[in-house]
This record gives C-alpha cells, sequence and structure tokens, in this order.
C-alpha cells in the first residue's frame, strides 16, 4: 500500500518540531456541478524545524508520532513571503 503524500501551505507552528498544513482541494458537486474549495489541516513532524508560516511543503503519512500527528514533512517546495512590519512612527507634521 503506497502512503499518502499532500502537499499544503504551513498555517501555524504549533509547538516544537510540529507544524500545521492545511491541503486544499477542488472538488465537483455532484448534484449541481460546480466546484467547491475543501480544506483540511493536518499535523505534521518537523524534525528540523525549517518550516515557516507561509511555506508551501510536501507531507508524507507515516507511523504515528504523537494522538494527532500521522505525517511528516518531506520537503520544502516554496518559501513563503515574510511579513516585514513597518514603523509608523513619523513625527514631521
Amino acid at each position: 500500500m503506497p502512503l499518502s503524500e499532500k502537499i499544503g501551505k504551513v498555517v501555524k507552528i504549533s509547538g516544537s518540531k510540529t507544524v500545521k498544513v492545511e491541503v486544499s482541494t477542488l472538488k465537483k458537486h455532484p448534484e449541481f456541478g460546480k466546484y467547491v474549495h475543501r480544506s483540511k489541516c493536518f499535523l505534521a513532524h518537523d524534525p528540523k524545524e525549517i518550516c515557516k508560516v507561509g511555506d508551501k511543503v510536501l507531507i508524507r503519512e507515516t507511523r504515528p508520532i504523537s494522538k494527532l500527528k500521522h505525517f511528516r514533512v518531506v520537503r520544502i517546495l516554496e518559501k513563503g513571503k515574510e511579513v516585514v512590519s513597518h514603523d509608523t512612527d513619523e513625527n514631521t507634521a
């Protein structure tokens, strides 16, 4: 039986060596025929702690690592855009 692989986006770093990955799919509605976006979140093991929020990652099904973690991060496919905060304290009135 082949192991399941999914591609998703890291939405949260939840604890040490754990990331929350959102996997989005496009399904056709059986009655109306329109396409509907579906998404599901999986907890994945990140042993090297290299994932950041916004990264696109490949996760693979593995043995249960904890109660809710059944996936492992295989590799980062695309780095996410880093959010840069700008100071708006300009006192040039």
